[in-house]
């Protein structure tokens, strides 16, 4: 027993339940708040081993990819609280599984580009696997096509054009609608004011939100 009235077990008790203490908190704490109290070396283990699994992070993470994937490792790391080499493996993860498709940049058609969208309906004469194989295999080639979309309802196709004017229009929609062997008929509506575009997508359930 030394001075203050405690033996070596009774320090090694007290030692014990401190430890215990600690664990208690850290583990009953929300996963958020313990991952950013984690060192850096530490939330390694963080990172969910199945690519597709999500959690709270990754919601965030891709949130905020999605808005603006320009920002860097380490603004994204400060906005959902970890470090930026944990936010890398993160992001890599995202790559290697193919959620994150690709980083973009996009433009602003309002703002100085001679710009003109149009949006075609497009019903096809044969309704084939080949047949519609082989008109996306045509619209994919071409770089005017923004968007294709295989819809059901009286129209098979919506498609999105974007040219640089009318007679560039024109030409592009001969050739890829017009002159095509199965296309049925089409309708075309043009853009006159984008008042929202967006590729942002969910990544949770909205009873998750």
């Amino acid at each position: 027993m030394d001075g203050f009235g405690l033996n070596d077990s009774g320090i090694g008790n007290a030692a014990a339940r401190r430890e215990s203490l600690f664990l208690s908190d850290t583990l009953t704490a929300s996963p958020v708040v313990a991952i950013e109290n984690f060192p850096a070396f530490a939330q390694h283990g963080c990172v969910p081993r199945d690519g597709k699994v999500l959690d709270e992070l990754d919601h965030r993470l891709l949130a905020l990819l999605q808005e603006d994937s320009g920002r860097t490792l380490g603004d994204l790391g400060e906005a959902v609280g970890l470090s930026a080499s944990a936010v890398q493996r993160r992001v890599e993860r995202y790559r290697a599984s193919g959620i994150l498709a690709r980083c973009v940049a996009v433009l602003e058609p309002r703002h100085g580009l001679d710009v003109l969208l149009a949006v075609c309906l497009v019903t096809l004469e044969r309704e084939s696997s080949h047949a519609h194989e082989e008109f996306r295999s045509r619209l994919l080639a071409a770089p005017e096509v923004q968007q294709l979309y295989n819809v059901a309802g009286d129209t098979d196709y919506v498609v999105v054009l974007a040219t640089t004017g009318m007679a560039h229009h024109r030409e592009v929609a001969d050739r890829l609608l017009k002159d095509s062997p199965n296309v049925l008929r089409y309708s075309t509506m043009f853009v006159l004011d984008p008042v929202r575009t967006g590729s942002v997508l969910p990544t949770r359930h909205a009873k998750e939100c």
